[in-house]
């Protein structure tokens, strides 16, 4: 069966069976296609047809580039690393990536769709307008962060954003190079928030940045390119976010933002899951133009004071 049609018959559950060690975050998926989108999920052993052992990932990532998918669900109860593997071989096949999470009913755009076009319009114009002001400093960090440790001025990672699309976002980097592939180690079995106060990866020049919040400023390009607002709740990283309770995962569905209700309330001084979704899932349910500008408002001296910033 040629590469190119394995994805192109009637809509069927298929087995990934491979033999190789790089697949084995693919080898037990299943894939589920329902017209445009493709879902992965864990096998449930109960596949209708399966696949011959594939010979390596670039055929499997050929099949889906030339396939007519054009958006990829991923199950979020997946381990972190074969989420990470789906998504890297999604965005080399350019599909569109998700996570598979519930919908919510109640959400602001759906609830007010003309005051949420209204605060989409501003957070562009804003957006614009604050990369043109703030551009001189931007130079002038990015020459600090080249100059303090080795490495890209920027720092891309992927988040969670609306209805559950996956998202690199931009960030001045502030940790040393493979402070990524670090991140478990230094972590540990921290329960909360993977936020930590003396984190060893950090530069001298970015826990500056961070005390600031300069760090979060490149985040603007992400207002611009729609995936962000200025003013929503956090948005969650791959490792946070498959740790949230399935019965609270709605809460990614949401348009994430620069600043928000956890960053103005309580910030790093409040770590916990459970209390930082609750909270995010209150600001919905209570949302309005007057309280986006009253928490752009408090950020200002929030971050002057650098309250529970690190």
């Amino acid at each position: 069966m040629a590469p190119s049609t394995i994805l192109l018959n009637t809509p069927v559950v298929f087995q990934l069976l491979s033999d190789r060690a790089n697949l084995s975050d693919f080898e037990n998926c299943e894939l589920i296609w329902e017209e445009d989108s493709l879902i992965v999920t864990l096998n449930s052993k109960k596949t209708q047809v399966k696949i011959p052992a594939l010979s390596n990932e670039t055929w499997l990532r050929d099949c889906l580039k030339r396939s007519p998918i054009k958006k990829v669900y991923l199950d979020p109860t997946m381990e972190e690393t074969m989420i990470k593997s789906w998504v890297d071989l999604c965005e080399s096949a350019q599909k569109q990536i998700y996570l598979k999470v519930p919908s919510i009913d109640d959400l602001p755009q759906l609830r007010q769709p003309r005051l949420w076009w209204v605060k989409r319009v501003a957070d562009r114009f804003a957006a614009s307008i604050l990369l043109l002001l703030l551009s001189p400093l931007m130079i002038v960090l990015s020459i600090g962060v080249w100059v303090d440790s080795p490495g890209p001025v920027l720092f891309r990672q992927w988040r969670v954003g609306n209805q559950g699309q996956l998202f690199r976002i931009y960030k001045f980097r502030s940790m040393q190079i493979g402070a990524e592939a670090r991140h478990h180690e230094v972590m540990g079995k921290q329960v909360g928030l993977h936020k930590l106060k003396h984190d060893p990866r950090i530069t001298r020049v970015g826990q500056w940045l961070r005390t600031l919040s300069l760090d979060e400023l490149p985040q603007l390009i992400n207002v611009l390119q729609g995936n962000m607002s200025l003013v929503g709740p956090r948005p969650w990283a791959l490792y946070d976010a498959i740790r949230i309770e399935s019965r609270l995962r709605g809460r990614l569905n949401v348009m994430p933002g620069i600043t928000g209700p956890w960053q103005v309330s309580t910030r790093s001084n409040e770590l916990d899951l459970y209390a930082v979704t609750c909270c995010d899932l209150a600001y919905l349910q209570q949302w309005n133009l007057i309280r986006d500008f009253r928490i752009l408002l408090i950020t200002i001296p929030k971050v002057l004071f650098r309250n529970g910033a690190y």
